[in-house]
This record gives C-alpha cells, structure tokens and sequence, in this order.
C-alpha cells in the first residue's frame, strides 16, 4: 500500500480509531495511512538509535545531552506526523513529557525510506519540518547504504553531504563522535 492509498478528511480521532498494524498522520487537513515498517527499515532504524544512544543520550563516550525518541508522535500546528527517529536537545527539553505525543518541534529528525514512503519522507514531512524550524534532518535509505544530512540555513535545507558504506561518519548534529555507518545495514550471506 502506498503513502497515497486511504487519504480522507481527518481529525485525531480517525488516528485513534486506526489498527495497530499501520501508522497513521494528518498532513494538510488529510488522513495519511501506511503500513508499518519492514523489518529492514525497523533494523535501520533501531541501529541508528543505539549509535546515537551512548554518546548522545547518554554520555557515554560523548558528550550526551540529548533525547532520542523512536517513531514519537509530533504535533506540529495542524499536521501530526511520526518520524522514524526524533532527538531534542536536552536544554530544550530538560524531561520527556508524560504524554502521547509533542507539540515541541524536535531539534533533528531522522526518516529511514521504505519504497511506499519516499515521496511522503522527502518532499511532504521534509517540508512540516522545515516550517516547524527542525534544525537538522537526515534521510536514510537502506538500500543505498546511505544518510543524507541537510541543516536548516535561512528557512531552506541546505545538503551537509551524504555518508555511506560502512565508514565513520561524522554527521552534524552529531558529530562529535565518528558513526561507524556499517552498523545500520543488514548485510545478508550473499552480501547484499
């Protein structure tokens, strides 16, 4: 099923009222329905987070400061969306509410492209967390083997660069410790 397949005029009561098996956000006054993520996109993505967690949440190995959330729900004005990967910087948000979703605008999001989703990723969420003034956003695509990273400069993405293979990567905003990329691809027997 693609990003496009059940759209209708929604309100967050039709999100409530979705089964557990798809994920559900509002995007211009419009319901917009996908499956979850395959296994590879949730590996992709949990890898990901556990790179970050250590240094970044934690402290360990790296300066920490920051919260990293899994698929949170963001209110932002009228859209709700749920990136695959959220961080906000501690000094932003000293806790995490105890609350079903945000309506503070995360400091970097993070969106891991499954085949259905890639429009939706790319041109729509990127452009709710532009005007939302996420400062950093990456683009992951398992496929490729590759993290785009753009940066918010004057109310536009700018491309920071794109990072693969099983390098050490040191991608703003975290860069202050090397990500060994060749952690977050599956890499199956026969090497693909």
């Amino acid at each position: 099923m693609s990003d496009t397949a059940i759209r209708q005029t929604a309100s967050y009561d039709h999100i409530i009222a979705l089964p557990e098996h798809v994920v559900g956000e509002i995007v211009d006054g419009e319901l917009v329905v996908q499956p979850r993520p395959a296994l590879h996109h949730a590996n992709a993505s949990g890898s990901l987070r556990e790179l970050l967690g250590g240094p970044f949440r934690s402290g360990i190995g790296g300066p920490g400061g920051w919260w990293l959330l899994p698929e949170p729900e963001l209110h932002l004005g009228a859209d709700v969306v749920v990136p695959d990967l959220a961080g906000w910087r501690k000094t932003r948000m000293p806790r995490i509410p105890n609350a079903p979703w945000s309506d503070l605008a995360p400091d970097w999001v993070c969106e891991v492209l499954s085949p259905g989703s890639i429009h939706h990723d790319r041109v729509t969420k990127s452009a709710i967390y532009c005007r939302h003034a996420v400062g950093w956003f990456w683009i992951v695509d398992v496929r490729q083997r590759t993290i785009e990273a753009h940066e918010l400069a004057q109310g536009r993405w700018s491309l920071i660069g794109t990072f693969g293979g099983n390098e050490a990567a040191r991608i703003p905003p975290f860069d202050a410790v090397g990500l060994d990329l060749g952690a977050i691809w599956q890499v199956d027997e026969d090497g693909t």
